[in-house]
């Protein structure tokens, strides 16, 4: 009955869990969410402003499909601050968050019989587009014994005459790590010979910890401008998950693709998202530093809980909002066989909603976003702790 197409993806499995999280706390029921993929502050209140004095000015019409003028200009202006690169408005298009982003970007580059390198543990929605568009996902492990770091030479080995992209998440959902401008450098000399494109996702751009270089825009611009995109967000930066306003950067021959599909399909992102969005590029970034400070203090805070059962093995994340833990001895301990089945009857028993490592291609890891209040992830701690111990003394009595 359905389109073939189908069959090639799966349901994304962080959506899966932030909807039983949320149907259970319709339910009145006390769950601690440690699986939500998005920040707990409010959009900053600038931002907020900007868009009721949209509405009172009724800027309510349509826009361009690409987006408007003033906030493409706003996007180059930013990424020229940011990184020293000059883009134009014609390699600039407005989309619906990062995830039509990276949607389009597959639309309009991978066919049939392509290969497309990622590394992982990966954010899933990276694999199904490419699934989607009928091309084969070539996957790269990278190790928590060195940090999850990406290493060249792994993916420079993967590229085949078939490989069409290789695209790289740093800071990475879900391990938090974070590319070197070497490493990406490697990878995109390599590329360029081979006439690959290299695709970055940089939704959690704002988010790194430490002041390292992580300038890989201009990295892949040095060198390979003419095939190196760049997919980013409102979304993870200014707590605009649900504003829903993403962009691209790239060669505009790609760009003007993306805005042709566009046209056909969601047309343009909402008028008063856009003016939101402007005004969070243009405005002062001190919340953005705000809320990376505090997710540095939550992040150190976890990992010190944690810390007192050897058994759960975390690498600390360099960006993003998120731990991701080796759980493997934990489930040895308890008797369950993997991280979907301990997330199951964690939140069946305990109520506290975290995300199974098998849906990021990492078996015996769990993904929990600290994007809640230090006081929500003290509960969820002493409660994933308090299910361990009582599993552990039921597999006992059962001995």
């Amino acid at each position: 009955m359905l389109a073939e197409r189908m069959s090639r993806v799966s349901t994304s499995p962080t959506m899966k869990v932030a909807g039983e999280a949320e149907k259970l706390k319709r339910q009145g029921v006390d769950v601690v969410d440690f699986g939500a993929g998005e920040p707990d502050f409010p959009t900053p209140e600038p931002a907020k402003s900007a868009a009721k004095t949209a509405i009172d000015q009724n800027y309510t019409k349509y826009t361009p499909p690409a987006g408007a003028a003033d906030l493409k200009q706003a996007i180059c202006n930013r990424y020229k601050m940011d990184y020293g690169v000059s883009f134009t408005e014609a390699e600039t298009i407005v989309t619906a968050g990062g995830k039509q982003a990276l949607f389009n970007i597959a639309m309009v580059l991978y066919n049939p019989g392509d290969e497309v390198i990622t590394h992982a543990p990966y954010w899933p929605t990276i694999p199904e587009q490419v699934k989607l568009m009928g091309a084969t996902p070539v996957i790269v492990q990278t190790r928590p014994e060195d940090g999850f770091k990406v290493h060249p030479d792994a993916i420079i080995a993967a590229m085949t005459p078939k490989t069409k992209a290789v695209i790289i998440n740093s800071p990475c959902n879900p391990t938090g790590a974070v590319i070197s401008e070497a490493e990406l450098g490697a990878i995109a000399d390599a590329a360029a010979k081979r006439g690959i494109w290299v695709v970055i996702d940089l939704c959690y751009e704002k988010l790194i910890y430490e002041p390292v270089p992580h300038n890989l825009v201009k990295v892949l611009t040095d060198r390979m401008r003419d095939r190196a995109l760049f997919a980013g967000s409102a979304s993870k930066a200014y707590s605009m998950t649900g504003w829903r306003c993403g962009w691209i950067l790239g060669p505009k021959e790609v760009v003007a693709a993306a805005n042709t599909l566009q046209g056909h399909s969601t047309s343009n992102v909402a008028s008063i998202s856009q003016k939101a969005a402007l005004q969070a590029l243009t405005g002062s970034q001190e919340p953005v530093t705000a809320m990376l400070d505090e997710y540095r203090t939550r992040r150190d805070t976890l990992m010190g809980w944690f810390a007192a059962d050897p058994r759960i093995e975390c690498v600390k994340p360099a960006g993003a909002f998120y731990l991701f833990p080796r759980i493997t001895r934990v489930l040895d301990a308890i008797g369950i066989s993997n991280t979907g089945d301990f997330a199951q009857a964690l939140l069946d028993d305990a109520r506290v909603a975290v995300t199974p490592g098998e849906g990021f291609d990492a078996p015996g890891f769990l993904r929990i976003s600290y994007a809640t209040s230090v006081e929500r992830l003290r509960e969820g701690t002493n409660r994933i702790f308090e299910f361990v111990k009582k599993r552990e003394r039921q597999g006992a009595v059962a001995r």
